[in-house]
């Protein structure tokens, strides 16, 4: 089974993506160069797909198992 993102949304440090499972991942934007230096025309331009997210004028694709692996060491806290 495949955990998809159903919404993204950003604060000025951290990208925060809704899973179908009910979970919700904030990320930082520091993993992402190309999204921390965007503005908030360009992030909001997030096409989600079933595999993850992608942004055409950022040529950025970033995928939510990759992201889910980053989460363990987190959740533990």
């Amino acid at each position: 089974m495949t955990i998809s993102a159903t919404e993204v949304r950003f604060d000025p440090d951290t990208m925060w993506v809704h899973l179908a499972d009910g979970r919700i991942l904030g990320v930082p934007l520091a993993w992402f160069p190309r999204l921390n230096t965007a503005g908030p025309e360009d992030l909001a331009q997030v096409q989600i797909t079933p595999y993850g997210l992608h942004w055409d004028t950022l040529d950025e694709d970033i995928s939510v198992p990759a992201l889910l692996a980053e989460v363990p060491k987190l959740a533990a806290e």
